[in-house]
């Protein structure tokens, strides 16, 4: 029974991982923290194996959460340089003049965020962010509405401010 639970799990990462942490690269451009999510995330399935109906559905919102999570500490990060180094009150943050698209991503409320990160990011099907995120696929097609005409505004908004 362990040695197919085993084999069922490293046939699931063989499949699975490099496409995972190609999908976390992506999202936090640099390649030791994409393995370092990517890792956790099969971690955190492999501690749940035999709880989990949905392995790779599972993957995939842990390591959008763990992406969450490392973009929180990052912007953490920032805000300490910047009170340290005062360039808050010198200059306004360059986020505001020259907005990212994976800034605005991460500002999203999570009911937003989660359902672009599996469908644009993952390229999942609005059936299988439906089935993942526990919503019914009307209400991740309204929520992928929502989430984009925010970044239309915010993306508007910045392009005004430059002009």
């Amino acid at each position: 029974m362990k040695r197919s639970r085993e084999k069922a799990a490293s046939e699931l990462f063989a499949a699975l991982y490099p496409r995972l942490a190609g999908w976390c690269r992506r999202l936090v451009d640099d390649d030791e923290t994409a393995h370092e999510i990517a890792s956790e995330a099969f971690t955190r399935l492999w501690a749940r194996w035999t709880a989990v109906a949905e392995p790779r559905g599972f993957l995939y919102v842990t390591a959008a959460n763990l992406v969450r999570d490392h973009w929180r500490k990052l912007e953490r990060e920032r805000r300490a340089v910047r009170r340290a180094t005062h360039e808050a009150a010198v200059s306004p943050p360059t986020e505001q003049s020259d907005p990212s698209v994976r800034l605005l991503v991460q500002a999203l409320p999570e009911r937003l965020r989660v359902p672009i990160l599996l469908h644009y990011y993952a390229d999942m099907p609005i059936r299988e962010v439906s089935v993942l995120t526990g919503r019914k696929e009307g209400t991740v097609k309204a929520d992928l509405h929502a989430a984009r005409e925010l970044l239309r505004a915010h993306l508007r908004r910045s392009v005004d401010h430059t002009l």
